[in-house]
């Protein structure tokens, strides 16, 4: 996706108040980032930016899934998008957490690589299912019950969605690419 320039440009601490520039700043350094610019833009809307930090926070980190399958999910949403934002960050996350370097290119052939357990490839045909018609019939759908309970099918379908809307939300306001101070995972982790 070609990102022209920002629609809505990211705030100051003025336009995002003192609680949501904390927020942006925290996040930038978690994230060993000069900017977060998804979060200093959304902030700009101080309700729905809290709002949205807690529902999108309920999913990743503190979701139920294993944060490697939690990756792999939004990682491959992001490919299908041509989110680069969205890639870029969950490919550092991803990275401090355990995927290697050809888990993380094999996001790129979807569920048919070799990288995959069998719950692993199921979960990745979910993501390409939902983005391609926005449902998972019912074969897969039954493979999927077979590997998870009710409650990780639920965040299984509400992670793909979320971001899938992320990605939207993203390409739609031209948020720009954060610039990384550091290459590599983000702070804290073993990469």
């Amino acid at each position: 996706m070609t990102i022209d320039a920002p629609r809505i440009r990211p705030g100051d601490r003025r336009e995002l108040g003192l609680l949501n520039s904390v927020i942006t700043k925290v996040g930038a350094r978690y994230m060993k980032a000069s900017s977060a610019n998804l979060f200093t833009t959304m902030g700009r809307n101080r309700k729905l930016f809290r709002a949205w930090l807690r529902f999108g926070s309920a999913m990743m980190p503190r979701g139920t899934l294993p944060r490697r399958e939690t990756e792999l999910m939004i990682l491959r949403v992001a490919y299908l998008r041509s989110c680069t934002y969205e890639f870029t960050h969950h490919e550092r996350i991803g990275r401090s957490i355990g995927l290697t370097a050809d888990e993380i290119a094999d996001i790129a052939q979807g569920s048919t690589a070799a990288s995959w357990s069998a719950r692993e490839q199921s979960i990745l045909r979910a993501v390409d299912s939902i983005h391609e018609t926005r449902d998972i019939d019912q074969t897969l759908w039954s493979e999927l019950s077979g590997f998870l309970s009710d409650s990780e099918l639920i965040e299984v379908c509400m992670l793909i969605t979320h971001y899938e809307m992320l990605a939207t939300f993203i390409g739609t306001l031209r948020i720009q690419d954060d610039t990384f101070v550091h290459p590599g995972p983000r702070p804290g982790s073993a990469g």
